[in-house]
């Protein structure tokens, strides 16, 4: 199935319920280059035959601008002129690094993405945000710019480690409490087995997140109001993630619970229990012992920041998402108030 994600001035299409083999009917496989990672390249490579590829090292810490030099030497190496594509085939890493060299490459060529991994289906492939990290700060360094296609073929999630589920659902489980209160419920009755055993709701599952996040981009695609939601969990975690080698999704968890715990005290949020209860239902951690300065002072360089203030994300309720002001000193005193509780 087929949807159209239209924004200003370009149009990104969704291959919903797909195959890897139709690509070819998309793309010339003579002016295509893949770009995937050690892992993917290793599980799939039958796939990829008759295409270029470049295989990148596997891993947020291979996100970086280095990498991305590498890229451009090796698309320099093969001659690609403007009328070539670059596909990202990965996760969120492989997808943001392919999006990010294809607005830079000569100024800009064609992209698109086979997502291998749940999170980067519902999450990291949708939306135009590309880019890398310097140190600890997440995505520093990026562009805007919108893929061309998405092509979902759920079958790469058969090889996909029981870890990047987790990662997945946090993700999913962000997009429900933040705008679809219904998915929550419905998350509520089930679990990861049940997903990975039940392929044709786990499709139906995939296509409502990345349409829910894509009709936010769409209304939204430079962050100016409603798209600021889709942060949600994500302040503090980003600033966890690569200070204390978290995956995502973990990373994200932990975010959302001090998220929720926010909300209780600007919003008198009453449902706290049950996100944390939700994100544990997934395997997802809810507490973290962290050092509260250090973490503040990468959290104070996030991007929402507004002078003294951070344009937090809390909930009104599951299923209603707000953006909160809060200023910097408020939040480093419930970090530290948060850190002692748990």
């Amino acid at each position: 199935m087929r949807k159209q994600l239209k924004f200003l001035n370009a149009i990104t299409t969704l291959h919903f319920a797909s195959s890897f083999k139709l690509l070819s009917t998309i793309v010339n496989k003579k002016t295509t280059v893949l770009i995937t990672d050690e892992h993917v390249y290793e599980l799939h490579q039958s796939k990829f035959k008759g295409y270029h590829c470049i295989v990148l090292k596997s891993g947020e810490a291979f996100k970086t601008q280095a990498t991305v030099d590498s890229v451009i030497s090796q698309l320099i190496l093969l001659q690609a002129d403007r009328t070539y594509t670059l596909v990202g085939i990965g996760g969120g890493v492989v997808t943001d690094i392919t999006g990010y060299v294809a607005s830079i490459y000569m100024r800009g060529v064609a992209f698109g993405f086979v997502p291998t991994t749940l999170l980067a289906m519902v999450d990291a492939s949708i939306g135009g945000k590309n880019g890398v990290d310097v140190g600890h700060y997440k995505n520093m360094i990026g562009t805007t710019n919108q893929p061309h296609f998405i092509l979902y073929d759920t079958t790469f999630l058969k090889t996909l480690p029981q870890a990047e589920w987790y990662n997945g659902f946090a993700e999913i489980i962000k997009h429900a409490a933040i705008k679809d209160a219904a998915m929550f419920k419905q998350l509520q009755q089930y679990d990861i087995a049940y997903y990975q055993k039940h392929s044709a709701d786990l499709q139906l599952l995939v296509q409502r997140n990345a349409l829910l996040k894509g009709k936010v981009v769409v209304n939204d695609p430079f962050e100016q109001g409603d798209r600021k939601l889709l942060n949600f969990g994500h302040t503090l975690g980003h600033a966890l993630e690569n200070q204390y080698q978290l995956s995502h999704g973990e990373a994200i968890s932990i975010g959302m619970c001090f998220a929720v715990y926010a909300s209780q005290r600007y919003a008198n949020f009453k449902q706290a229990a049950a996100v944390v209860a939700l994100l544990s239902q997934y395997q997802l951690p809810t507490q973290l012992s962290f050092d509260p300065k250090s973490t503040f002072d990468i959290l104070k360089m996030d991007k929402k920041r507004a002078s003294s203030d951070i344009r937090y994300i809390l909930l009104q309720r599951i299923g209603k998402g707000y953006i909160q002001p809060i200023a910097l000193k408020d939040i480093a005193g419930l970090l530290s108030v948060y850190q002692q509780l748990n």
